[in-house]
């Protein structure tokens, strides 16, 4: 049953729980995170998870043949057959990953796995492109069609390959292959950086491009790239994000190490606070298993002299290097949740979450799960406790000064791999996204399944739930924004479950990509598998048009600075303390300027930056590029 949202607010607003004390805001302080065990297991009402004991999750035994030998990784992949969803066409795993597209991640390989579908190319397109490709199929007398399969296997592979066939068979077989792939990675033909260096360091401007039917005006014309953070990163970065006040930026993904980034302007701050706890001679409580002394962060001598290294770049609002890395994770990071006094949580393929703080060198804690963890986030309202979504179908709170599970639930049907997971209303609510398509939201204060929404178009190819990728709440509106994997993001009311809009546009088939607000939340941004960041008005202006429909936003703007997959891309929360000083004052002038008549002045020391937005994008090689865009101001 639907069960409405109630207005007004919790289901029981006088009853107290333990789980969540009254102090109007508890918080959690060095002392407790690191007292007790370091190494946390996933213990629920005092056993295991799943009933087993810890010595089976460890690791999975390699299945045998009936002789007893052990299978080759090719036997294994050749015996489990995989479905293909757009088709019906079963094939052995070994040849549907040749048929995934490139800048695939590892999470989503292991849920195909594991739930032995693959969604190919095909799917990324878009309802209008299938009709198109529907059209252009019965012309040629399904010539396209059958040119992509042939050549399917050239597909994501290096041009190294067409160069050498080039030798053999002359520049016009390079040509077939390259359009052949374009054709099913819908590239764009004009931009030549889009085939020849896929991968490579993109040098090139930034390049625009809006809807079509979109005439603008534009808001993102004049993006500028102001710091390029590549080259430390190896491989895709998977998350990036923000601490609460705007000054730091942790990022990590494929490598396994948690970055933290500092604005220049912040550096001595952080400094200080690291040097005056490791200058006090408190000894870190000593980690009680091995797995946490590789969990030391890397302070380069460089980095902590106050010296900038690049005074020359005025423009670039990070120190060009990080300023701590964090080192213990054993597989991909896939998210990242920061507290308001900066602790930090990371969470990853090798099961566990794990627990920083910006002071510290080393893990403070590390809490075992059963299976990956997929997302994680602190309480809003009180960071002693978090919330944790597994692949093994459960979510958990957990409690960090008592080291333990405070409540947990589980998801019910028969896809229970959880992908997706925050909370909304301030804390209320906790909310995740699942593999088949549905929002489930608890109620926070016991975790009991309040309602769900299935995220699904009513007809077309998308008519079947597919994974949710992000949930994102837009306080204040009671409204929540989900990102799928049917290249759609949708935004839901809570009082009534109904879609307030749906955006489109960017390609997010198969990736772990979502979608999130500016700091204001009058835009929301999105990587995209197409190389593109895209960016749309939360309520774009529809009253100019008489025949769209008012719940749907195809007017999106995209920027190419990248040559891979855009994996990750957002705002930042207080873009006022990245705009360089200069140019907030010739700002401050040309506004005066324009306001003249009326008589709100700025006050000093503060920047206007209702004008001013800044963005970061991450991509699958590991570069991570900041932007500003100063829009005209409009009276």
């Amino acid at each position: 049953s639907r069960e409405n949202f109630t207005a007004g607010g919790l289901l029981t607003t006088s009853t107290v729980t333990e789980v969540m004390p009254k102090d109007s805001q508890p918080s959690l302080d060095l002392a407790s995170a690191t007292s007790g065990d370091k190494i946390v297991t996933a213990q629920e009402n005092g056993k295991a998870a799943d009933g087993q004991t810890t010595n089976e999750v460890l690791g999975p035994q390699r299945p045998r043949s009936n002789s007893g030998r052990e299978l080759t990784d090719e036997e294994i992949l050749a015996s489990v057959m995989i479905k293909n969803l757009d088709t019906g066409e079963e094939i052995p795993l070994s040849l549907a990953e040749e048929k995934l597209p490139t800048g695939i991640n590892p999470l989503t390989l292991h849920i195909m796995r594991r739930t032995k579908e693959y969604v190919s190319n095909d799917a990324a397109q878009s309802d209008d492109e299938d009709k198109m490709q529907a059209q252009q199929t019965d012309t040629d007398g399904g010539r396209l069609k059958q040119k992509t399969t042939q050549l399917k296997k050239f597909l994501g592979k290096s041009v190294k390959r067409a160069k050498h066939l080039a030798e053999e068979y002359g520049e016009r077989a390079v040509n077939k292959v390259k359009s052949v792939r374009d054709e099913v990675f819908h590239t764009d033909q004009d931009d030549p950086s889009s085939s020849d260096d896929e991968g490579m360091p993109y040098t090139r401007p930034v390049k625009f491009k809006a809807a079509h039917g979109f005439k603008g005006p534009y808001d993102f014309e004049q993006i500028k790239v102001v710091q390029d953070l590549s080259g430390e990163h190896m491989g895709a970065v998977w998350t990036m994000k923000f601490s609460h006040c705007g000054r730091l930026l942790a990022s990590a993904g494929q490598d396994n190490v948690v970055r933290i980034w500092v604005l220049k302007n912040a550096f001595d701050y952080f400094n200080n606070m690291r040097m005056k706890y490791n200058t006090e001679g408190r000894v870190s409580p000593s980690p009680s298993q091995e797995s946490l002394n590789s969990s030391k962060s890397d302070t380069d001598a460089g980095i902590c002299s106050g010296v900038d290294e690049d005074p020359d770049d005025k423009n670039a609002p990070f120190r060009q290097r990080p300023f701590c890395k964090y080192k213990g994770h054993t597989a991909d990071l896939l998210d990242l949740s920061w507290s308001k006094n900066y602790f930090l949580l990371s969470s990853s393929m090798d099961k566990t979450v794990r627990l920083w703080h910006i002071s510290r060198r080393e893990c403070l804690c590390c809490f075992q799960h059963i299976d990956f963890v997929t997302a994680i986030a602190f309480h809003p309202r009180d960071d002693r406790y978090f919330l944790s979504g597994s692949l093994d179908g459960k979510l958990r709170l957990w409690n960090i000064p008592d080291k333990k599970v405070a409540l947990w639930n589980e998801v019910d049907g028969q896809t229970k791999l959880i992908t997706a997971a925050n909370f909304c209303q301030n804390g209320k609510y906790a909310v995740i996204g699942t593999y088949d398509g549905r929002c489930i939201f608890y109620d926070t204060e016991h975790l009991k399944y309040h309602t769900q929404i299935h995220v699904r178009s009513t007809r077309g190819r998308n008519r079947v739930g597919r994974k949710i990728t992000g949930i994102e709440p837009l306080p204040g509106e009671n409204k929540i924004l989900v990102t799928s994997n049917d290249s759609r993001i949708r935004l839901y009311d809570l009082r009534d479950l109904s879609l307030s809009m749906k955006y489109k546009g960017y390609v997010n088939s198969s990736s772990q990509i979502k979608a999130s607000f500016s700091h204001d939340f009058t835009y929301i941004v999105s990587g995209s598998e197409d190389k593109y960041v895209y960016i749309w008005s939360t309520y774009h202006d529809l009253s100019k048009f008489t025949s769209v429909r008012r719940d749907r936003n195809d007017f999106w703007e995209g920027i190419k600075a990248h040559n891979a997959v855009v994996t990750s891309a957002i705002f930042a929360p207080n873009p006022g303390l990245m705009v360089s000083l200069e140019t907030s004052e010739k700002q401050e002038a040309e506004s005066k300027e324009e306001d003249s008549e009326t008589s709100d002045t700025i006050p000093s020391g503060a920047l206007k930056t209702d004008h001013t937005e800044v963005l970061l994008s991450a991509d699958f090689t590991g570069a991570i590029k900041v932007f500003i865009n100063k829009k005209k101001y409009v009276s």
